[in-house]
């Protein structure tokens, strides 16, 4: 079974070819970095005009990639949701407008669930397949969640940022310490030529399993304004050391409570090195983690969970439309 994802949610504009919710035949990305760059941040209207100049342009490119022609998909998977309500509009009608052309069915993927579900694009060995019940951390620019699996379709969330998620954290310091943009990258450059010295708090919110990021944001900020630091690359790493424990530290406790068989890691920030090695290093439970294309936002993931929503008999009407703020589960 071969689903066509399209992916529009922020500034990457992607569309891939999976077949049977594991065999990756194409996936296009084209990214909006450098454009968004030069404004420190994503503006939504600059993002919307892109995806419309590249969304024809990577459809054709990925079809041509796998291989396949109309008549060989069995469906078409596209972000509904959440993300920027212009992005995601140009994603969902390309998608109905494929329908509405090809007769072929229509599937809407919360951006979130596939996240997770790159995690199924990993080779096809018993240590690289997902196996339930599973805790996925998912960390992004807008997202800091610990959620709970006990099968497909089946998400519970146990914890969320109750303010800045990892990655918006990681952003803002970096423009704090005028590392540039995105953050995340910015961050873990400066990183390695530092020293994790400067202490920096830990929001460890006991007794709950959500995150909290802006106090260490405001201790950053203060010990940037009173000139207390050495150098930038010991302040980043201390940043980077001070999210990552907390993120760590928080997901083995909540897969050790409910006795999970494995944890995910999803998400931009699961791009991270350090949170890849920290969580694979400290974890008593077997940790999966997609490679590195497959964390930030690409259209394989969302084709991914398409096939899993199709088999569950899960396609959309023609009224589909955007959901900018929605939540999993």
């Amino acid at each position: 079974m071969k689903i066509l994802g399209i992916e529009t949610s922020c500034d990457e504009t992607a569309v891939a070819v999976v077949e049977d919710g594991r065999n990756v035949l194409s996936n296009q990305i084209a990214s909006q970095v450098e454009i968004h760059a030069r404004y420190g941040g994503i503006v939504p209207e600059v993002a919307s005009r892109q995806h419309i100049l590249a969304i024809i342009p990577i459809l054709k490119q990925a079809m041509a990639d796998a291989g396949v022609s109309w008549h060989d998909l069995d469906g078409i998977a596209v972000t509904i949701g959440p993300g920027l309500a212009g992005s995601l509009l140009i994603g969902v009608n390309t998608a109905k407008s494929i329908t509405l052309a090809h007769g072929i069915p229509l599937i809407g993927v919360n951006h979130l669930e596939g996240h997770i579900y790159a995690n199924w694009l990993l080779d096809h060995s018993p240590d690289s397949t997902p196996h339930f019940p599973l805790v996925c951390l998912i960390v992004s620019g807008g997202h800091s969640d610990l959620v709970l699996m006990k099968r497909h379709g089946d998400y519970t969330v146990l914890g969320r940022t109750r303010d800045d998620a990892a990655g918006e954290a990681f952003d803002k310091a970096a423009r704090i310490l005028d590392l540039g943009y995105p953050g995340g990258p910015a961050i873990e450059r400066s990183s390695r030529e530092g020293n994790p010295s400067v202490p920096l708090p830990r929001a460890w919110l006991k007794g709950t399993n959500d995150f909290s990021f802006s106090g260490i944001k405001t201790a950053l900020r203060r010990l940037v304004d009173e000139g207390n630091i050495s150098s930038n690359s010991d302040i980043a790493a201390s940043f980077q050391e001070a999210v990552i424990d907390v993120l760590v530290t928080k997901t083995i406790a909540v897969a050790r409570e409910h006795r999970v068989k494995q944890i995910l890691l999803a998400g931009g920030v699961a791009a991270n090195q350090l949170l890849r090695q920290r969580l694979v290093q400290d974890s008593p439970i077997p940790v999966l983690i997609p490679p590195l294309v497959l964390c930030t936002d690409n259209a394989a993931m969302i084709a991914a969970c398409g096939y899993f929503r199709f088999r569950a008999g899960k396609t959309e009407g023609m009224n589909l439309d955007v959901l900018p703020g929605l939540k999993l589960g």
